[in-house]
């Protein structure tokens, strides 16, 4: 993440609003009275559905449950699951 002064941020502000929007960088943006972070719409939305996801009973669980058995090699293909399309 790049660290920039108020003032700094005011002069690039369109090369930032690109940065950030077609290269997924991050800017953090210093003042005096409180600091700012300067994010994609997409990344913006995709910390909004995590953190949504997260909130849900018994997700973490199940996700940290997913992952040992994909670690232990313990899963399915979709085919096995759901037969082979025809």
């Amino acid at each position: 993440m790049t660290t920039l002064t108020a003032t700094k941020a005011r002069r690039e502000f369109f090369d930032l609003v690109k940065g950030a929007a077609e290269g997924h960088r991050t800017f953090r943006i210093q003042h005096r009275k409180g600091t700012a972070v300067l994010i994609s719409e997409e990344d913006y939305e995709g910390l909004l559905e995590t953190m949504e996801l997260l909130s849900l009973p018994g997700f973490r669980r199940r996700l940290k449950a997913s992952i040992k058995q994909m670690k232990a090699g313990t899963t399915v293909s979709m085919d096995e699951l759901f037969g082979e399309k025809k």
